[in-house]
């Protein structure tokens, strides 16, 4: 039985278990209690960065979301995730990637609790931190989207693919923290119609 371990409110796992729905692959769920610190307990064995997700699929564990959904893309091929041609490929990986690299590591769970931690920084001066880089990569992203023609329904054409599995997630992140997303017309439609399917919207964190 495929097992991933997550958070309900990490945008990482949420990814996954998106790509796990579209994907129609039955897993058991086991909560790693991030703001209680259970990623510091027995989990850290099982995963020495002490990040969720962890899949636990095929009799090994995968780390890394990304990975994760490539490994899930390379063996569970239908639906597909990523488009047949080269260059789709590398636009919806680029995508993802923006979401991945450039804005999540600046915004996640530790780097707040650090900065609010060891470095002092007050609630406002963390939401201003977070705000920040939200808009920074959210203002190129609605750019990418909405300067060009492969973007469709969703983020690259008329079916969902990483692309989506990633910017859905980090939009909910914003939401949460009050971020404006007022002058992100494309990145908002692409999120409605990822959420009207069952797959994105049973994996929303106020459905776990």
């Amino acid at each position: 039985m495929t097992k991933l371990y997550g958070y309900f409110r990490s945008s990482a796992a949420y990814r996954v278990r998106i790509a796990l729905n579209l994907k129609n692959i039955p897993h058991d769920d086991v909560f790693v209690r991030l703001a209680r610190g259970e990623q510091f307990k027995v989990y850290a064995a099982l995963n020495p960065q002490k990040l969720v997700p962890a899949l636990e699929t095929d009799g090994e564990l995968l780390t890394q979301s990304l990975a994760i959904i490539e490994y899930l893309e390379e063996t569970r091929p239908e639906p597909p995730l990523l488009p047949k041609d080269a260059l789709g490929r590398a636009r919806v990986r680029a995508l993802a990637l923006h979401v991945a690299c450039d804005i999540h590591p600046l915004n996640n769970l530790r780097v707040l609790k650090y900065l609010v931690g060891p470095l002092g920084a007050s609630e406002d001066a963390k939401l201003a931190w977070y705000r920040h880089w939200i808009a920074e990569g959210l203002d190129a992203i609605e750019a990418v989207l909405a300067g060009d023609p492969a973007t469709g329904t969703f983020c690259h054409g008329a079916r969902p693919s990483i692309a989506d599995v990633f910017l859905v997630p980090q939009v909910a992140n914003a939401r949460r923290f009050d971020c404006p997303l007022e002058c992100y017309p494309t990145v908002r439609r692409i999120e409605a119609a990822c959420l009207a399917l069952p797959a994105f919207d049973n994996a929303r964190p106020e459905h776990q």
